[in-house]
C-alpha cells in the first residue's frame, strides 16, 4: 500500500452558504464548519499543499457575486488562510472543470484530493466524479460537507437524506468517504483513508434489503 500524497481542497466555504436560502442544513454548519477548520489545522501541522476554492456566478449575479459579503470565504477559514494556499475561483460545479487546480496538483505531485466544504449534492459530487477521468484519488469527510433540501419535479429530498445517500454513493465507487478524526489518524500515519466499492456496496445492500424485507421474528 502506498503512501498517499494528499491536498486539502476547501470548496466553496463561503458566507453564501451560512444564511438565506442555500443556508446548509445537514449537518448543519454549526458543526461541519469546525470539522473544516480541524481539517485545515490538521493539513497545517502535516505540511500537506491546501487549496482553498470559491465559486463565482458573475457580476451582479444574486448569488455568489464577487464583491459581495456572500462571496467571501468564511472568517474562520479566511483567518487561518496563507500565501502558501493556492486561490482558485471556479464558475462550474467541479473544481477541476475551467481551472488551474489539476496542473497545480501534479506540479505538488499530489495523488489523493481531500475535499471538505460544500454542498455534498453539487460541487463534491461533481468534483469527485471528474477526479476519477484525472486520475486523482479522492476522499470526503463526512462531517465536514453539508446538504441543504430539495424539491423540485422529480420529487422532494430532505438534507439528511440527501447527504447520506450522497456519501453511501460516493464511498461505493468515486471516493473514500470517512469523518474528519479517521482522517486526521490516517493523515498522520501516512495510510490510505478505507473505503468501499461497488461489488462489496452491492453485496451489503443486497443483504440489507434483504433483512428488511424478512418477517418480524416473534
Amino acid at each position: 500500500m502506498s503512501t498517499p500524497r494528499r491536498a486539502l481542497v476547501l470548496v466553496d466555504v463561503q458566507q453564501q452558504y451560512f444564511s438565506g436560502l442555500l443556508e446548509i442544513q445537514h449537518p448543519p454548519h454549526e458543526q461541519s464548519l469546525p470539522r473544516i477548520t480541524a481539517a485545515i489545522d490538521a493539513a497545517t501541522a502535516a505540511g500537506i499543499p491546501i487549496a482553498v476554492v470559491q465559486h463565482t456566478a458573475g457580476e451582479g449575479a444574486p448569488v455568489f457575486a464577487p464583491g459581495t459579503p456572500e462571496f467571501e470565504l468564511h472568517p474562520e477559514v479566511q483567518s487561518r488562510r496563507t500565501e502558501a494556499w493556492k486561490s482558485v475561483v471556479k464558475q462550474y460545479g467541479s473544481v477541476y472543470a475551467g481551472t488551474d487546480l489539476t496542473a497545480w496538483l501534479r506540479g505538488n505531485d499530489v495523488d489523493t484530493v481531500t475535499l471538505v466544504g460544500y454542498m455534498t449534492n453539487n460541487c463534491i459530487l461533481g468534483s469527485a466524479v471528474e477526479a476519477e477521468a484525472l486520475g486523482f484519488t479522492t476522499e470526503v469527510l463526512s462531517d465536514a460537507t453539508g446538504a441543504i433540501n430539495l424539491a423540485n419535479d422529480a420529487g422532494f429530498v430532505d438534507a439528511r437524506t440527501v447527504h447520506t445517500t450522497l456519501l453511501a454513493l460516493l464511498n461505493s465507487n468515486w471516493a473514500a468517504v470517512g469523518t474528519t478524526d479517521a482522517w486526521a489518524t490516517a493523515l498522520t500515519a501516512q495510510q490510505e483513508l478505507p473505503g468501499g466499492d461497488l461489488g462489496s456496496s452491492a453485496a451489503a445492500g443486497a443483504a440489507r434489503a434483504t433483512q428488511n424485507l424478512s418477517p418480524a421474528q416473534g
